[in-house]
């Protein structure tokens, strides 16, 4: 092969990608990153795809390695660059000749934006089948061949528990990939950090994300496994003094997946995608996901508008809604500005509490909404208010108590070794079955098409375990990836039977926390947590997981919170999407005026959201950090909300590079009664900000002006930029009145 044909490159101005072909034609991916620059990735043995079968995987000889990853046996046959509006792809096309495996490699990258999808399709042309046992969606070197890029590296990834998400993590890369220095001149072996995602919640444990940044350059990577149901596994670690990345679905190691490619057959992986900062270190490669993800998902016209939910769970009627009940939360909720009333659990329940086992029918219960109008009295009345009424829903569950779980046959539900799955007193629905597709959607077109609900939303409360084999042959993992799809299938094609629908993902609060899910639904429920302090952290680092405006915050004052608190738990959700709840009927007037307040001036400030990236102006919170910050920014705007939790100073340093050098006005947006008070160092870019009392929260608006322009006054001459600039937060309450 000649020199000019040894390499092709693709990409665009924000991101570059260089693949190599060896003399044998074996690809190699030896830059990913910007145009131009100097950085390289050996990768001298790093496939495109590494995929492990049934007598082809690794293997040692003394001390040495023998590989028979078929990855590795592939060879380049073809390629192809093509463009699709916004989206520049790259399909490689690979075959092993022995085995008669071939392989496509799609690349897909929105312009402008330093993020690269990655998915691979298997396809068997030969004539034996092949026993998959993984399958990387994404397999890249990082660093450069350099063991100091390794010593400068941190792992991140993100602890995800309920009641407690999105909780971030960084270590130094080395306390897991130790060096290894002596006889051996080369490392062959695979230790390093590695996470798995098992069960039927996707981010149970874990949230399936990951990075590496070099803690000197700020050089970034943050990717995501887009899958919706557990069965997922990312590493990390050296190979040949290169730190790696890959990305699998699920694995036969970890999650019992098998998957027979008959010939002829196809099998597609599951997506991933890589975000990549040059020198903005973490937030600037999750500024570049945020963006990735706003392009990648399906459009809704709900993500644009950010219309204030009300749901009568959190801190309020805690699943156990009345016609009674629910009239006084419906005023309420429309006094403060809400759009959506959602009833939440237990409007189904004639069995007062007993309806775990017993669900399935979703028909409301006569007990709770008494009447000939029975719950349409109570949707008839949100809709009067001028909210849009909306129900809660579990729908891949069926209990065995109810007549569902004797009408559907078997082959409807998850099952192994030819006997149902029971979790929790519940069957398990496998959407890969008509009867079971046919069920939900006659339950849809009941509550939206004819009840004229629009907005569903759709929890998930067991882990019926490893998935099922339905199937002849199949393993439980393949049968839960099989699901997965089909649900993902099914969400599509409500959808598309019902586009203005507002649909909501949750699972026990944000155990199934996935890109997958969230490319269709237009709401994240980020947690369960009822304790307004905790959820600080959560709502702090939610968009590193979701876009602003699809993360889910309850707000939910108490008649027993103080004036602060309420404060807290409106600015919780100022920055995504307000879950507002409590019992708002009960509040005093002046608690009662900060809700509204609070309403209103998230509706002055929401058409900025939907285009705003996130920062952490104090890095990304810890669970128990006194001070948290979070940042959204557009080219004009910058929002930064800042909580101030018991057990601290009064005055904490937020730091804001996008802002450096620029002179800007700050101003408190909520609460209006705030005594905040700040100074903007912009030759540092740095906010000195002090908050009296603790809790308290406060939102802020900062805006780059003129030199001139109030809140500015500069030294003269070139120390403008050099001393703080002491502002007298003054408090903005735009469009105050709670009024739509």
């Amino acid at each position: 092969m000649t020199e000019e044909h040894a390499t092709f490159p693709w990409g665009h101005e924000a991101l570059h990608l260089d693949i190599a072909l060896d003399d044998d034609g074996s690809p190699r991916l030896t830059h990913l990153g910007l145009p131009g620059e100097a950085h390289r990735i050996p990768g001298a043995s790093l496939p495109l795809v590494e995929v492990t079968a049934t007598g082809h995987g690794r293997g040692w000889s003394g001390d040495r390695l023998i590989d028979t990853d078929l990855g590795r046996r592939l060879r380049h046959r073809s390629h192809r660059a093509t463009r699709d509006g916004d989206w520049h792809t790259l399909t490689v096309h690979l075959h092993d000749p022995e085995t008669g495996l071939a392989a496509e490699v799609t690349y897909r990258s929105p312009d402008g934006v330093p993020v690269l999808r990655s998915e691979v399709t298997l396809r068997n042309e030969g004539q034996t089948a092949l026993h998959l046992e993984s399958v990387s969606s994404l397999a890249v070197g990082l660093t450069s061949q350099d063991p100091a890029a390794i010593d400068a590296a941190d792992l991140l990834w993100a602890e995800n528990d309920w009641l407690a998400e999105c909780r971030w993590q960084r270590q130094p890369m080395r306390v897991t990939t130790p060096a290894r220095n002596g006889r051996v001149s080369r490392a062959h072996g695979r230790a390093g950090f590695t996470l798995n995602g098992q069960g039927t919640w996707s981010s149970c444990g874990r949230l399936p994300m990951g990075g590496l940044t070099d803690r000197h350059t700020g050089r970034t990577w943050v990717w995501q496994i887009e899958h919706s149901g557990g069965g997922w596994r990312w590493e990390c670690a050296e190979h040949e003094e290169v730190a790696y990345a890959a990305l699998f679905g699920p694995t036969d190691t970890h999650h019992g997946w098998r998957h027979s490619l008959e010939p002829g057959a196809v099998f597609r992986t599951v997506p991933a995608a890589l975000s990549f900062s040059a020198d903005g270190g973490p937030d600037a490669a999750f500024a570049a996901l945020t963006r990735y993800r706003r392009a990648q998902r399906r459009p809704h016209a709900d993500h644009q508008r950010l219309p204030v939910i009300f749901n009568d769970y959190m801190n309020c009627l805690m699943g156990d809604p009345t016609t009674e009940r629910l009239l006084p939360h419906i005023d309420a909720a429309a006094d403060a500005g809400a759009e959506y009333f959602v009833i939440d659990a237990g409007w189904y329940d004639g069995d007062n509490g007993g309806w775990w086992d017993s669900v399935g029918a979703w028909e409301p219960a006569a007990s709770r909404f008494p009447g000939t109008r029975g719950i349409q009295e109570v949707l008839d009345r949100i809709r009067e208010r001028g909210m849009v009424p909306g129900l809660w829903l579990e729908p891949e569950v069926i209990g065995v108590r109810s007549p569902i779980a004797k009408s559907l046959p078997d082959a409807a539900f998850f099952r192994r070794d030819g006997a149902r799955v029971t979790e929790a007193g519940r069957h398990h629905l496998d959407l890969r079955h008509p009867a079971a597709r046919a069920h939900l959607d006659q339950v849809v077109d009941r509550l939206v098409g004819e009840w004229g609900v629009g907005y569903l939303k759709l929890d998930h409360n067991i882990d019926p375990g490893s998935g099922t084999s339905a199937h002849p042959g199949e393993t439980p993992g393949a049968g839960l990836l099989g699901h997965n799809r089909a649900h993902l299938d099914w969400l599509d094609g409500v959808l598309d039977r019902y586009p203005h629908l507002v649909v909501e993902n949750c699972s026990s609060g944000g155990m199934r926390w996935d890109h997958a899910l969230l490319s269709r639904m237009q709401l994240q429920s980020t947690s369960d947590q009822q304790n307004l302090h905790l959820y600080a952290p959560i709502a702090a680092s939610a968009p590193t997981a979701v876009t602003p405006e699809q993360g889910a915050v309850w707000a939910y004052p108490q008649p027993e919170d103080s004036l602060d608190e309420v404060a807290f738990t409106m600015a919780n959700a100022l920055l995504g999407r307000i879950h507002l709840s409590g019992r708002i009927p009960e509040l005093q007037p002046e608690a009662r005026a900060l809700v509204w307040e609070a309403v209103a001036v998230y509706k002055a400030i929401r058409a900025d959201l939907p285009q705003a990236v996130p920062s952490w102006p104090l890095d990304l919170p810890a669970w128990d950090d006194p001070w948290i910050a979070l940042a959204l920014h557009t080219p004009a705007t910058t929002y930064l909300t800042a909580w101030r939790r018991p057990g601290t100073d009064a005055t904490a340093t937020l730091h804001l590079p996008h802002l450096r050098d620029t002179a800007a006005r700050v101003e408190v947006l909520y609460p209006s009664v705030s005594r905040a008070l700040a100074a903007w160092m912009p030759g540092t870019a740095e906010l000195s900000l002090t908050l009296p009392t603790a809790p308290s929260a406060v939102l802020l608006r900062i805006t780059p002006t003129d030199p001139g322009a109030p809140c500015t006054t500069p030294p003269p001459h070139h120390e403008s930029t050099r001393g703080p600039v002491r502002c007298p937060l003054r408090a903005s309450r735009p469009n105050a009145s709670p009024t739509r």
